[in-house]
Parts: C-alpha cells; sequence; structure tokens
C-alpha cells in the first residue's frame, strides 16, 4: 500500500527504528554533517540549505513536532557542549552567528524525520522516495526476500509453535469428548477462537496475508499470538471437561460457544489480548505490507527490538534454525513430549 511519510507517525517511526535502513541511508545519501559525540550532526542552517527550506519553516516544524524530533535525535547545545561542537565544526558554524549561545543540531536519524515531515520541499520529497527504496532493498535482503514466513526467524518461533500443537491436540480432543455434533465443529470453534483474539475469522486472516488456500495460517503468526492462542486452548478444554462432567453430557454448539466467548472478556485475558492484537497489527503492516482493518486502532511504531528480532544476526529462517544440532534437538524432545 502507498506510504504518505507526512501524514503517518507510526510509518516515519517503523523506518527510523529499523537500524539496517538507518545504515544504508547513512552510507548512500551522503548527506554530510559532523561527527559529535559518535553521532553525525547537522546545524540548522545545514538542514535549511538541504531541504531549501526558510528559519521560519523549519522553526515551525521545530515548535509543531517538537517531541517527535528530540525523540530521534534533534538537542541544543549549551555551555561546554556547544564549545566542544564549534571546535570541532570548523567552517560549519559560519552563518549561525559568532555569539551563539545556544545551538539546535540535528543527527541523522533527526534528518531523515525533517525530511519525512516537510511538505514544501522538493528535496525532502526526493529524500522520502529513496528512502523508502531503501526500506525495500533491506527488507528483502534481510529477510530471505519474503517476508510471508517472517515470523519463523524469531528464535522464539519454535517453542511456541510446539507448545501450541500440544495444546491443539487436547482443545480438538476436548471439542470430539465434550461437544456435540460432526467434523465441522473443529473449524468452527477454531475460529471463535481467532475472532475472539484478532477479531478475524480464518478466511479473513487469509486473504489479508495473500496466502494460498493449502497454507496453514499459524506457520504465519508471531509467537506472542500462538502462545495466546495455547492458553486459550488450554483453558476452554478444561472448561469443557468441567461443564459437560456438570451437565452429565456433551454441550450443545451454543453451550460451548457461549463458554469460548466468555474468554474474551476475562480479565485475565485483556493484557494479553491487547498485546497479542497490537503486535499482529503493526507487524503485519511494517514487514508485510497487511492492514488488519479491523485492528487498525491497535496500530502502533514497531519497537527497535522487534528489526533485531526479525531482521537482525539472530533472526534465521526454520530452516537454518532446524539445521543446528542443537535446536533439532530440542525440538524433537517437544514433539515427542
Amino acid at each position: 500500500m502507498a506510504q504518505d511519510l507526512t501524514e503517518s507517525l507510526h510509518e516515519r517511526q517503523n523506518i527510523l527504528n529499523n537500524r539496517y535502513v538507518l545504515e544504508q541511508a547513512e552510507q548512500h545519501l551522503e548527506l554530510g554533517g559532523t561527527l559529535y559525540n559518535g553521532d553525525i550532526v547537522f546545524t540548522k542552517q545545514q538542514v535549511m540549505t538541504m531541504f531549501e527550506i526558510s528559519d521560519a519553516t523549519i522553526e515551525r516544524y521545530l515548535s509543531s513536532y517538537t517531541e517527535e524530533l528530540k525523540n530521534n535525535g534533534y538537542k541544543t547545545l549549551r555551555g561546554t557542549k556547544l564549545k566542544e561542537f564549534k571546535s570541532l565544526a570548523f567552517g560549519t558554524l559560519i552563518n549561525e552567528g559568532t555569539k551563539t549561545t545556544v545551538l539546535g543540531v540535528f543527527t541523522f536519524r533527526a534528518v531523515l524525520n525533517l525530511g519525512m515531515l516537510l511538505t514544501e520541499s522538493e528535496s525532502a520529497r526526493l529524500l522520502r522516495s529513496r528512502v523508502l527504496d531503501i526500506v525495500l532493498d533491506v527488507m528483502a535482503e534481510r529477510s530471505g526476500g519474503h517476508t510471508k514466513f517472517i515470523n519463523q526467524r524469531d528464535e522464539d518461533y519454535l517453542l511456541a509453535a510446539v507448545q501450541e500443537d500440544n495444546y491443539r491436540q487436547n482443545f480438538t480432543d476436548a471439542l470430539d469428548n465434550y461437544v456435540e455434533g460432526n467434523k465441522w465443529k473443529y473449524g468452527i470453534f477454531t475460529n471463535l477462537i481467532y475472532q475472539s483474539i484478532f477479531k478475524e475469522n480464518a478466511t479473513e486472516y487469509k486473504k489479508i496475508l495473500k496466502l494460498n488456500t493449502k497454507d496453514n495460517i499459524r506457520e504465519t503468526m508471531y509467537s506472542e499470538v500462538l502462545n495466546l492462542i495455547a492458553s486459550f486452548e488450554a483453558g476452554i478444554a478444561h472448561e469443557l471437561k468441567i461443564a459437560s462432567n456438570s451437565k452429565k453430557s456433551r454441550l450443545t454448539h451454543k453451550e460451548a460457544k457461549a463458554l469460548i466467548q466468555s474468554f474474551e472478556t476475562h480479565p485475565l485475558f485483556n493484557p494479553l489480548i491487547l498485546n497479542a492484537r497490537t503486535k499482529m497489527a503493526s507487524r503485519d503492516l511494517c514487514f508485510r505490507d497487511a492492514l488488519h482493518e479491523k485492528l487498525e486502532a491497535y496500530i502502533k511504531a514497531v519497537p527497535e527490538a522487534d528489526f533485531e528480532r526479525f531482521l537482525g544476526e539472530k533472526s534465521k529462517s526454520l530452516e537454518e534454525q532446524l539445521s543446528d544440532p542443537e535446536t533439532l534437538a530440542v525440538f524433537k524432545r517437544l514433539k515427542d513430549r
């Protein structure tokens, strides 16, 4: 989907939180700047020249987006820090005034941030276009060229998948033993769990992620979502048994449905459901360019740690993980339980 960085805070922050994109952008954009305390920084005058904007324009953006720009590296230098910077900046302060006592500087990250905001600057528009190209290149390179199963690059995925599979068996056994009906009840009640957790049934989920008919949707789910599904399955299996034994007969579909739906409103699950919805909606939009419209209110910027988790040095495809003898041994032990 088209990305309008000038209007979307979380899409701007998703780029700025991705250190792999920042590294590539710093290398390819070659904006210059001065090395100060380990960061490349730019004076306000340099940024004005870079984007061909006036002092009034940059001040307006600094006022309107103060918190965002500060969070991404804009800072003011005074006293000793300003003196230190002046000694490093050589001739770059020529237009700042010889008696400057306070100086605003932008880190490279803050310059990109401002470039994503500016609507008056053609230079900023070109920068946004180049940055979006870099994002695509980095995602393709670090994810192996596809993101359908980017969830599996998380080192926690394998354990979550195996545990969920075990609880899934307990859940289907409970449906067999304690709920009336034919084989169609497995899909019906599984969809009720999905709708309780992330407001979509299996068909809707597959359409959003553009999955094939034969794709197993749980193989595309993040570990936190799988863990919550497992919790639902374990708890529901337990409650179905208790309710059926109390009734001394199998439950009707209506009775079982009411039991499952009650889980969504249980206070125990409220923070877990909020966490799962936020992670699914935010990560899928960022990594898979997939919008869960029913979860749109839960979308936030993906934190820096998640880029390390799914794109970093420790992230590996499932095939790579299973090629490791130690990981394979753990997997076999879990499957044999």
